[in-house]
């Protein structure tokens, strides 16, 4: 792996200044973008740990605090381990937070993520992938449908309520896609239900977006974070297998 240098970077937004994660290969190079997602507990130190890996595989990688409306990360505290006896607490404060961030508002902040991330000098032109996680999986597909001609793929992993029957979810921007999609499932996570999972299937497919979806057998959600009890470490390492090659194809 390339030795990596990372940073904490303030990006303008239309509602305030967002902290956000920069990392890239320390020689300083332009390298292919990523703009990674955050999961509901926020950036901390296992996403920082994250987005080292890749962007010790050759990638310059954007982590942006999702909740930056509500201070600088970390916007809550959390234990070094979270277990689900502390869930309950933890979401009552998280929760109010997400439901928040509204598909306008985030799309409105991605703008802003994508110009960082088109200005950077050490951020190679073109147009960038993403990936992310729980809430950050809807994310990736919504950025993917609004701004199309900025993303070359997306990934998104034990994602929660991407098909439902909402005005805003974010499967209807299907039509919009011109980027390779993937997306790791839970087959043990009650935020999506078999049928979202089959609506996703089948408006990606209508729309003609090239795509891939699997179904991670025996994972919970959340089985990618390892400062978590949800953690899976043969799912995590077939999230990564499949995250790289989505971008060696991309890239």
């Amino acid at each position: 792996m390339t030795a990596v240098q990372g940073t904490t970077v303030d990006i303008p937004t239309e509602d305030g200044v967002a902290d956000a994660y920069l990392v890239h290969p320390a020689d300083g190079e332009p390298r292919p973008a990523v703009l990674w997602y955050m999961d509901a507990f926020g950036l901390r130190p296992q996403l920082r740990s994250m987005a080292d890996r890749l962007a010790g595989a050759g990638y310059t990688v954007l982590v942006p605090n999702l909740f930056y409306r509500h201070g600088r990360a970390p916007v809550f505290e959390l234990p070094e381990f979270i277990d689900p006896r502390a869930r309950p607490e933890i979401f009552e404060r998280i929760g109010p937070v997400a439901r928040e961030l509204t598909p306008d508002l985030a799309m409105r902040d991605a703008g802003a993520y994508l110009r960082v991330l088109a200005d950077s000098p050490v951020a190679a032109d073109g147009p960038v992938a993403l990936t992310g996680y729980c809430m950050g999986a809807r994310l990736a597909l919504l950025t993917a449908g609004t701004y199309p001609d900025r993303v070359a793929a997306a990934a998104g992993f034990h994602g929660a309520h991407l098909a439902n029957d909402a005005p805003d979810s974010p499967h209807l921007v299907a039509g919009n896609i011109t980027a390779e999609l993937y997306f790791g499932h839970a087959d043990q996570d009650p935020s999506l239900p078999v049928e979202e999972i089959v609506r996703l299937e089948e408006a990606l497919t209508a729309a003609g977006v090239r795509h891939t979806c699997e179904v991670y057998s025996g994972a919970h959600h959340g089985f990618t974070q390892a400062d978590t009890a949800a953690y899976d470490a043969a799912g995590d390492e077939r999230h990564w297998t499949a995250l790289l090659d989505l971008l060696k194809r991309a890239f």
